[in-house]
C-alpha cells in the first residue's frame, strides 16, 4: 500500500523519516483554507443534524494527493467547527472531535486509495459514527433524514448517527468520488502536474 503520504525510508539509517517540504505546506493551507471557507459560507446547514456538508467532498481527494489533504480537511475543520459550533452550548465536541473525525476519514480513503469508492464509504462511516455519537447534544435530534421518516422510539444517539452517516455518503461517496474521479482523468491532472503539483504516484516515486 506504500508509505505514510509525508514518509520515505532513510537508506543511511535504515528507517523512516519524514518528508514535509514547502509545496506539502503550502497544498495543505489551500486546502485547509477552502474547506473552512466552504463551512463558514454554508453556515449551519453544514454543522446541524441533519446536514449536507459540501465541504466534505475534498476529502477524497486524499486518494490523489494524500497529506497535503489528510491534515487540510482536519485544520480546515477545526477552524470551520469553531465558527460554526464553539459559542454553541456543547459545541467543544464539534470543535474538538469533528477535525478527528476528518483526520482518520482521509487517512483510510488515502491507505485504501486502490479502491477509492469503498474508502469514500469507510470514510463516510467514520465521519457519522464519531460525529453523529455527539452531534446531537449540540443541535437535538432529528426527526427526519431528508424527508425520510425515522423511527420515534430509535434512541437519540442512534438516529443522529444515521443522520450524519447518510449525508456523509452523499457528501463523499457520492459527490466526493465524483470530484475525485474528474480530477484523476489524464487532461486534467497531468497540466497541475506538469506546473509541479504532486500527487500520491509521484510521492511514492519518490520513497
Amino acid at each position: 500500500m506504500g508509505l505514510h503520504p509525508f514518509r520515505r525510508i532513510n537508506p543511511g539509517v535504515g528507517g523512516e523519516k519524514v518528508k514535509f517540504d514547502s509545496r506539502d505546506i503550502a497544498l495543505t493551507a489551500v486546502f485547509a483554507a477552502l474547506y473552512a471557507v466552504l463551512v463558514i459560507v454554508q453556515g449551519l446547514s453544514a454543522a446541524a443534524t441533519v446536514q449536507l456538508r459540501f465541504a466534505d467532498c475534498l476529502i477524497p481527494l486524499s486518494a490523489l494527493f494524500g497529506g497535503p489533504v489528510i491534515f487540510g480537511v482536519a485544520l480546515g475543520c477545526f477552524v470551520g467547527n469553531t465558527y460554526t459550533s464553539a459559542a454553541m452550548s456543547n459545541g467543544i465536541y464539534d470543535v474538538a472531535f469533528g477535525p478527528i473525525a476528518n483526520l482518520i476519514a482521509a487517512t483510510l480513503i488515502y491507505l485504501l486509495r486502490n479502491r477509492r469508492l469503498i474508502g469514500c464509504i469507510i470514510g463516510s462511516t467514520v465521519i457519522g459514527l464519531i460525529v453523529g455519537s455527539y452531534i446531537w447534544a449540540i443541535f437535538g435530534t432529528p426527526s427526519n433524514v431528508f424527508g425520510l421518516e425515522l423511527p420515534s422510539n430509535w434512541p437519540i444517539w442512534v438516529v443522529s448517527i444515521v443522520s450524519i452517516t447518510v449525508s456523509s455518503l452523499v457528501a463523499i461517496a457520492i459527490i466526493g468520488y465524483i470530484l475525485l474521479t474528474i480530477l484523476s482523468k489524464p487532461t486534467i491532472i497531468e497540466p497541475l502536474k506538469s506546473k509541479g503539483l504532486k500527487v500520491v504516484a509521484e510521492r511514492e516515486k519518490a520513497t
